[in-house]
């Protein structure tokens, strides 16, 4: 399961959102705007981008290609 949290009118989370669908991951996305605790629980956990992915027991903030490319291969797998 992947969860994506974002924030409205952000770059790089257009950016994952696409490479996710691109790389046909289903993923769950959570607005940050609306979800105060969720963006406090990040920040205190030192995230300070925007998105925020959670894949299994990976979690990053920022586009990662990288790591999207890494999720894809290991649900498809």
């Amino acid at each position: 399961m992947v969860t994506v949290y974002s924030k409205s009118h952000c770059v790089q989370c257009n950016a994952t959102k696409r490479q996710l669908a691109k790389l046909g991951v289903e993923y769950t996305e959570i607005n940050l705007e609306q979800d105060a605790d969720a963006l406090e629980k990040f920040k205190a956990q030192g995230f300070m981008q925007a998105p925020v992915v959670v894949a299994g027991e990976e979690t990053w903030s920022g586009y990662r290609p990288d790591l999207l490319k890494k999720v894809a291969q290991t649900i498809n797998a």
